[in-house]
């Protein structure tokens, strides 16, 4: 494919509500794409397994902001200055030997064995959220769990203040969506990455002052101590509290939303919890919240597979059309639970590979075993063609899910026992 051809248009609500037709389609005719994005940034898309298991690993494909080029630059770059200096020196923009560095601050706290025992105060939190919805009838799921529940857990674990988590307000997380310069919301955008970046300044500074061991004082002192810079700081904090609950808020919808779609599977999995691990990876699989990765970048012209990709355009990589490759994964469009091995690429593969992926594995079980034992007969309370696709560039995921549900929701969990609800 020539920088000449017309590229494909990755955006619209049929894009959103199903984008595996497209996937399927550009996977036949190859494994690299000149896409289109709704800023207007064109791109070059990596479909298949294979291509995309390489891509991941391919030392040569850079990801600092620095190596893309002026066109990519007009157009890709939407959070304005003093911002985007300010807070998009995360990990997610760094390469190796700093990425290496900045890496090695957070892993401890997402350390599998550590996350695992916190697993029962996990299930507290999601089975007091579940107290707090109706005992019968419907509600929305995003608004009454899977908005909450990931950022009570994040709280937990980074150590974030309950003032400060009484603070957070969630529509900060559309920061990462993006809105370029001419566009109408553009003032609401620029209001809400203010806002959060104020938020973050208070929290370094009440962190500074009170210090401790969690990941955030642990950050903050870092800080103090020379190894992380202001600039890294602030963009680690806004990583993890964007990065840290949205995907996993995704990701519960998109599970739930597989799930209702498939009444039978539904109903195995909320019979069988010890299903549950495994579930959790097929579903992973099958629709995943982080549907495309960040930019990547070559430092010079690169022929990739037949493909002159000129040096500093983005490259991106689809984990969604790679985990529905048929060549890796037999029947790749069926939800199946006995599906082993399952090499999906859902949190990534290589040195940018999802460090909290342990953490987000426990949430979803703890989540969808709650929620299957819990809300009885679930079902979707509206047509599955109304519900609202959130039109996040990376991520899939809806913005409510609307479910009715009958019989006891508490039965065998919660404060409220069965005779208390029942």
């Amino acid at each position: 494919m020539s920088p000449s051809s017309e590229p494909v248009e990755l955006y619209g609500p049929e894009y959103k509500r199903n984008p595996y037709p497209l996937y399927a389609e550009l996977r036949e005719r190859g494994p690299v794409h000149r896409v289109r994005f709704p800023s207007g940034v064109c791109a070059w898309l990596i479909t298949g397994y294979e291509a995309a298991h390489r891509a991941l690993t391919d030392p040569r494909l850079g990801k600092h902001h620095s190596r893309g080029n002026a066109a990519w630059r007009a157009r890709a770059s939407i959070m304005p200055e003093p911002q985007h200096s300010q807070l998009q020196v995360h990990l997610l923009h760094q390469d190796p030997p700093r990425h290496t560095a900045l890496r090695r601050l957070i892993t401890d706290a997402f350390a599998p064995q550590r996350v695992e025992a916190l697993r029962p105060r996990f299930q507290a939190m999601a089975d007091a959220l579940l107290d707090g919805l109706p005992g019968s009838g419907g509600t929305d799921l995003v608004e009454g769990f899977a908005a909450r529940f990931p950022f009570q857990v994040l709280a937990e674990v980074i150590g974030l203040p309950e003032e400060f988590a009484d603070r957070f307000d969630r529509d900060w997380g559309k920061v990462v969506q993006p809105v370029g310069p001419e566009d109408p919301g553009r003032p609401a955008y620029e209001a809400r990455l203010r806002g959060l970046q104020q938020y973050i300044a208070d929290l370094v500074r009440h962190k500074h002052a009170e210090g401790g061991e969690d990941l955030l004082s642990r950050l903050v002192a870092a800080r103090d101590a020379g190894r992380l810079g202001q600039e890294e700081l602030d963009s680690m904090v806004f990583q993890l509290l964007v990065a840290g609950q949205e995907p996993v808020t995704n990701q519960i919808t998109t599970a739930l939303v597989t799930l209702l779609r498939h009444p039978a599977q539904l109903a195995t999995l909320a019979g069988r919890s010890e299903l549950l691990p495994q579930a959790v990876e097929e579903l992973l699989r099958h629709d995943s919240a982080f549907e495309l990765t960040t930019w990547r970048f070559f430092a010079e012209d690169t022929e990739l597979y037949g493909t002159r990709i000129p040096a500093g355009d983005s490259v991106i990589v689809s984990l969604s059309a790679a985990n529905r490759d048929s060549r890796q994964f037999p029947d790749a469009d069926a939800l199946r639970f006995d599906r082993t091995p399952n090499p999906h690429l859902a949190f990534g593969h290589g040195i940018h590979f999802c460090p909290g992926a342990a953490l987000a594995r426990i949430e979803l079980q703890v989540a969808l075993g709650t929620l299957l034992r819990r809300l009885p007969e679930l079902r979707l309370a509206v047509p599955e063609d109304e519900l609202e696709w959130t039109p996040a560039v990376l991520a899939r995921g809806v913005a409510r899910l609307p479910v009715t549900y009958g019989g006891c929701p508490y039965a065998g969990s919660g404060a409220n026992g069965p005779d208390a609800a029942c």
